[in-house]
């Protein structure tokens, strides 16, 4: 049974993950990365991979769920950064 502290994890999950998708959707519909700092994130992305582990070591279905979809849509970003300088 998911307990009330669960359930602000996950609606804290799904909050942060979903206020990071308009600018992967920006980024892929423009091709646009002249805003994005690519030093940002790199040092993002592997924060979003600590967290993750982190989460897994504790089993936390919401850390393991956002920081999952964080790290590809940050990856992804990294990836466009890189292909259209």
């Amino acid at each position: 049974m998911i307990n009330f502290y669960e359930i602000i994890g996950l609606v804290a999950a799904l909050l942060t993950t979903i206020s990071f998708l308009p600018q992967v959707y920006k980024t892929w519909k423009t091709k646009d990365t002249s805003g994005l700092s690519l030093t940002m994130f790199v040092v993002f992305f592997i924060g979003i991979i600590l967290w993750l582990i982190y989460g897994i070591y504790l089993n936390s279905l919401p850390m393991i769920l956002a920081n999952s979809i964080t790290a590809t849509s940050s990856l992804y970003l990294i990836i466009m950064k890189l292909k259209y300088k």
